[in-house]
């Protein structure tokens, strides 16, 4: 049966948050806010957060620091992913990735489908690997955030989860954490 096997231990990860909107500042960013406090609470550690611009070379450019820094596993993104002339977030990142996760649009979409219906089409969710960071990029309202991070990433982030979870491919875990 699949759920949180709490007799097993929980590793933390180490996660960045990025919001891409032309128009949030960290006082106004309530989907950045909701899923920083959201993996705080989990037990995660938050390693940043920040807001770029819906500009390709901007979103790029942090994301791919954090690709390169040994200390994020993690990075979750925000904004960007629908069908505004300015939404570019799938554009900027996609070219990074070595792997795509297409389950993870799938199982989104499914997810946001109770909460919003058919809406959810206009979203371009997604996620991948770049090296051995994982990326999930979300709708920026925060509806959105909490659906992703409440019915999906909640769950596919904990090492507690069974039958597997995506714990124990991140490197420092590989061996520990099946």
């Amino acid at each position: 049966m699949a759920g949180i096997n709490p007799d097993l231990p929980f590793y933390p990860l180490n996660i960045a948050v990025l919001t891409i909107s032309d128009t949030r500042n960290i006082e106004t960013d309530t989907s950045g806010a909701l899923l920083a406090d959201r993996l705080l609470a989990a037990g995660h550690k938050l390693i940043a957060r920040v807001i770029v611009t819906d500009d390709v070379d901007a979103i790029r450019s942090q994301v791919g620091k954090w690709i390169a820094d040994e200390n994020v596993d993690v990075v979750l993104t925000t904004g960007g992913t629908g069908f505004a002339p300015r939404d570019v977030t799938p554009e900027a990142i996609r070219p990074l990735f070595r792997r795509e996760m297409e389950g993870f649009g799938v199982v989104f979409h499914h997810a946001s489908l109770a909460t919003v219906g058919v809406a959810t089409l206009q979203s371009r969710a997604f996620a991948g690997q770049a090296g051995d960071t994982f990326i999930f990029c979300l709708p920026g309202s925060t509806g959105a955030c909490k659906d992703g991070w409440d019915l999906v990433l909640s769950m596919e982030l904990d090492s507690r989860f069974r039958p597997c979870s995506l714990v124990g491919q991140i490197p420092r875990y590989r061996g520990i954490c099946p």
